[in-house]
């Protein structure tokens, strides 16, 4: 994206809020809007700002970031916000949930620096921060936690076969080329059944899609 991204900093610890909005301001490019030390402030300060991007903590009093990042960006939300979820490695069960509820991308506290900037860039750009390999984790640790809902989502019922084929190979966390390489297509024609799936069933990415795959029971998490 081209101009200044606004990011607003969410914490409840101060020293990591002062931190992060340091090292944003450091950059070119790159502007921190406010900060927020619980998720109910942090629902606040984005609705009244409206960043580019949400750094937001998972553990905060009064309203936490799974619960302030559905609010700003969960299913339903008319004009959500981009958020990117922060978490310290001992508490990565809160992932899948914070992925769930409408974040575009995790990283972990003791990520760099450079590597939070080029996070906050990518999510800003409209990416999502979960490249194919790291979905390919993301599914193997979570997966097994996931469970079909009793009805089937009835948006993958105006899928065609060969949409159908592609989402179930996006939820095994293949990429692109790999997908094309599967079904001896290329790789252009596998971004256009992308693009008709992700239009088709109103998601933001592919984490949406791997979701959506598993609790419409498209697959398992052994396949």
């Amino acid at each position: 994206m081209s101009g200044t991204i606004r990011v607003a900093v969410c914490d409840d610890q101060a020293l990591v809020r002062t931190g992060y909005a340091t090292i944003f301001a450091a950059q070119p490019g790159l502007t921190v809007v406010g900060q927020a030390a619980d998720g109910a402030e942090a629902v606040r300060l984005a609705r009244r700002e409206r960043p580019d991007v949400v750094v937001m903590d998972v553990r905060m009093p009064v309203l936490d970031g799974i619960e302030a990042t559905r609010q700003l960006a969960g299913p339903g939300v008319p004009d959500p916000v981009k958020v990117l979820v922060v978490t310290t490695f001992n508490l990565d069960e809160y992932v899948y949930e914070a992925l769930k509820a409408g974040a575009s991308g995790f990283l972990l506290k003791d990520t760099q620096p450079a590597q939070l900037v080029d996070g906050v860039r990518a999510v800003a750009a409209g990416d999502t921060l979960l490249a194919p390999q790291v979905t390919r984790q993301l599914i193997g640790r979570y997966a097994g936690r996931v469970r079909p809902g009793p009805h089937r989502d009835q948006r993958v019922g105006t899928l065609a076969p060969r949409e159908l084929e592609v989402l179930r190979l996006i939820a095994q966390g293949r990429s692109n080329a790999e997908i094309a390489a599967a079904l001896v297509i290329s790789a252009e024609t596998v971004k256009t059944y992308v693009s008709r799936i992700f239009t088709k069933l109103d998601l933001r990415d592919r984490v949406q899609a791997v979701i959506l795959a598993y609790r419409s029971g498209l697959v398992a998490p052994d396949d």
